[in-house]
């Protein structure tokens, strides 16, 4: 089973895109880790699919189809919104930051004690728990 890429990494300069899109081929692969399968177009994808003002089960439809990550991409800005850059940077600062002194923060130290990362000083954020959580921190 795979986790997809970092929610940091960037498709269009757009964080976590790249990630959602990754975990639709995979599901479809049947090689998606299970423990992603719950949230799939809820939570940070749901943030997602609704700033690029699409439908999640219309992606997924596409991507399923074969778009690669710019492609899917593109889709969006022609059958949804395409997001100025000042929405872009916006868009990023909010999501790398998500868990940081907000509304998730509990959910991210609920996390961090369930994975044994109470003493992980460096997670702040839920991008940070996610790539720890999967190895890449």
């Amino acid at each position: 089973m795979k986790y997809p890429k970092s929610p940091q990494e960037k498709t269009g300069g757009i964080v976590y895109f790249g990630r959602m899109v990754e975990k639709i081929r995979l599901l479809a692969t049947g090689e998606l880790h299970p423990d992603l399968h719950a949230n799939l177009g809820k939570g940070f994808d749901e943030r997602c699919v609704d700033f690029l003002g699409v439908k999640y089960d219309a992606l997924r439809d596409k991507v399923q189809e074969g778009l690669d990550d710019q492609q899917a991409l593109e889709w969006c800005f022609a059958n949804g919104t395409k997001p100025t850059d000042e929405q872009i940077e916006i868009w990023n600062g909010f999501m790398r930051k998500r868990g940081w002194n907000d509304e998730v923060t509990e959910i991210l130290l609920r996390r961090k004690k369930e994975s044994g990362f109470e003493a992980r000083d460096e997670i702040q954020t839920m991008f940070q728990y996610i790539d720890a959580d999967e190895g890449r921190l």
